[in-house]
């Protein structure tokens, strides 16, 4: 009976030490909050993200019916916003259809028109800014810009065919 008694510590001890080594890596590898890196050299490069709140922008929509509904699919916004519907003017977003304010944070919703959008045209989903009313006005509410100073927008097409190659 001594023996077996023995073993049973003996893997109690080894089991105990394997916990302990795994909890102090999971807090060398999850822990670090730095938000630096190191290059080849070994300096600190500092990784803060400075554009998070311009990256963290965006709209996901895909072709749509003709109507006089815009549905979208994602919308992300780093401070509440304005999504905008244009027309398109010769390749470029003219004529401003529809608009709805979307809170900070992913979204999703639907843009009802003030003009429906028609069989094979292309339009927009802009966003923009709101500066504080949460009433859109295309001279105080600007469009948002990427990294680059791109406005962050998304063309799509109003056709009878979304969704045609789909079988039920």
């Amino acid at each position: 009976m001594e023996p077996s008694s023995g073993i049973k510590t003996w893997q109690w001890v080894v089991t105990v030490i394997v916990i302990i080594v795994l909890i102090i890596i999971g807090i060398m590898v999850f822990g670090n909050d730095k938000a630096s890196d190191q290059d080849d050299l070994g300096t600190d490069i500092d990784t803060t993200d400075t554009t998070a709140s311009i990256e963290a922008n965006r709209v996901v929509l895909g072709d749509q019916f003709p109507g006089n509904v815009v549905f979208l699919s994602s919308v992300q916004l780093a401070n509440g916003g304005w999504v905008v519907i244009h027309k398109d003017n010769a390749g470029i977003p003219g004529e401003i259809i529809g608009s709805m304010y979307f809170n900070k944070g992913i979204n999703t919703g639907k843009i009802t028109l003030t003009k429906p959008t028609t069989e094979g045209g292309i339009y927009y989903a802009m966003l923009h800014s709101d500066d504080g009313d949460k009433v859109f006005d295309d001279t105080k509410d600007l469009p948002l810009k990427d990294s680059k100073g791109n406005t962050i927008m998304k063309l799509f097409r109003a056709t009878a065919a979304v969704g045609a190659g789909l079988k039920g």
